[in-house]
């Protein structure tokens, strides 16, 4: 298995420090709104990554945490009215609502700035004693980065570049430019907590630092995030705890892609952040989690509402011949006959998802594969020869077991195809505002045009349909409709 490792920028073999035990930490969601898609986007990266590495025999601990002492969530408290902690408190339970609807798997720990305060004031009290942070008499505590020669590892920078870029007046107090704050003293209306240094709070930084070292020690396997907080925050991070304890903070770094909107960085300034929230009213979660997996986790991605369209095509196709599969295996599946069909591929399915995922978590490329199965699929019961039939059942069989064994691990097919199809259609059908028993009702006109011979009408009737979005299919069951949009695409 390898991983591509930021810091060394290559993939790596994965070789967890500890045999087959894994400690995993990825930076969260600082909760002053709701959480948007690029939250989703992270979280269903990571969650993914854990459930494969389990699915792999990995002993996978992976804790996520939850900024919720931060300048943002106190000045939205404060123009709401409410104490800070209660407002994150709500905040973080809107996000869990959020997450559970996109069907993520819960981290082993949510970790919380507001609950490892001791820890936090802990862990800054030995960075002074190791002479890698001071106190300015403004009662600020800050991380002396000259202290630390490797500052800059990460994302590939050295301290003369950074102080092209930072202010020229310098904080009360602040020895250097580039130092960063680990304790921030208290202004008046916020939040505070009493610490050797007066009341006051943790910096951003020092509270992943701290967390990681609480609840999975001094070096971690895998530590991930958003490309957007290589610097300075995960910088920082190696920083303050490479200089505490003196080894290694994380074997792996892993960042994942940001996300755009039309071609542009999402932001609540430019007026195109979506919330998860309002992306589930337009689409199914496991569209938005195609989505999110069709692109290989490193690479941004670019949110258009075509992109979604064809997530609904592609699922609605997998889903349709799914059901088409257990179909077909109801009517021919035999008990007594165990023999598959020679060109069987359902050998393939497990280890081709293996191997996709083993290069860097590929689930791009694993997807990707869905689409020859399940062509394959819908050839073998257009052709199965009439003595085939009990072979191709059994073939169903293990492809649909396969599928939901390795793609389950992608949170994919976890529904009713019956419901996900009927909620395609009707959401499609409501955008074409046609009512279904209107379909019905001229595919019955059709067949009395048709008995009567009256072809011109019978095709009219086609054409009319084919216009208005909707397909006609004659089959020796009788004739089936279906949605041009979703049907033309799969």
């Amino acid at each position: 298995m390898k991983i591509y490792n930021s810091m060394t920028r290559q993939k790596e073999e994965f070789i967890p420090i500890d045999g087959k035990n894994v400690k995993m930490y990825a930076c969260g969601i600082t909760v002053y709104d709701l959480s948007h898609v690029g939250h989703a986007r992270q979280a269903i990266v990571y969650s993914m990554i854990a459930d494969y590495l389990r699915y792999r025999g990995y002993n996978v601990k992976y804790v996520r945490n939850y900024t919720d002492v931060d300048d943002k969530i106190i000045n939205r408290a404060n123009k709401l009215g409410k104490d800070a902690l209660e407002f994150s408190k709500e905040q973080i339970h809107e996000t869990e609502v959020d997450m559970a609807n996109l069907h993520i798997t819960d981290p082993d720990v949510y970790a919380l700035a507001s609950e490892n305060i001791e820890n936090i004031i802990d862990f800054v009290k030995d960075l002074i004693d190791k002479g890698h942070a001071y106190v300015a008499e403004t009662g600020d505590v800050y991380f002396d980065v000259r202290s630390f020669p490797e500052y800059g590892k990460l994302s590939n920078r050295n301290i003369d570049e950074l102080l092209n870029g930072v202010r020229k007046e310098i904080e009360p107090g602040k020895r250097d430019p580039i130092d960063f704050a680990l304790w921030k003293s208290a202004k008046p209306d916020e939040i505070s907590w009493t610490s050797p240094w007066g009341k006051g709070r943790p910096g951003w930084h020092i509270e992943c630092s701290t967390m990681v070292l609480h609840y999975l020690g001094e070096t971690i396997d895998i530590h991930g995030g958003g490309k957007d907080i290589i610097f300075p925050h995960h910088e920082n991070e190696i920083a303050q705890s490479e200089a505490l304890t003196g080894k290694m903070f994380a074997k792996y770094w892993s960042h994942c892609g940001l996300v755009k909107i039309n071609g542009e960085k999402m932001s609540k300034s430019l007026g195109n952040s979506l919330t998860i929230r309002d992306a589930l009213k337009k689409y199914n979660y496991e569209v938005i989690r195609y989505v999110m997996l069709s692109k290989h986790y490193t690479s941004d991605i670019d949110l258009i509402d075509e992109e979604f369209n064809l997530a609904e095509s592609h699922m609605y196709y997998f889903y349709s011949t799914i059901i088409a599969m257990q179909e077909y295996i109801n009517i021919h599946k035999n008990d007594s006959c165990a023999e598959i069909r020679d060109d069987d591929i359902s050998q393939k399915i497990i280890s081709d998802f293996i191997t996709s995922m083993d290069d860097d978590f590929n689930a791009a490329l694993a997807i990707s594969k869905l689409h020859s199965i399940f062509k394959y699929v819908n050839n073998a019961i257009k052709t199965a020869k009439k003595n085939e039939r009990e072979k191709t059942a059994n073939t169903f069989s293990k492809i649909l077991e396969s599928i939901h064994e390795v793609y389950g691990v992608l949170g994919m097919f976890k529904q009713k195809p019956e419901d996900f199809v009927v909620e395609m259609k009707t959401k499609y059908l409501n955008k074409l505002e046609i009512d279904e028993n209107v379909i019905n009702n001229k595919i019955n006109e059709r067949a009395e045009a048709k008995k009567n011979k009256n072809f011109e009408i019978s095709d009219a009737i086609r054409n009319d349909l084919d216009k208005k979005g909707i397909i006609l299919m004659d089959t020796p069951e009788g004739t089936k409709w279906d949605i041009k949009a979703l049907f033309t695409q799969s």
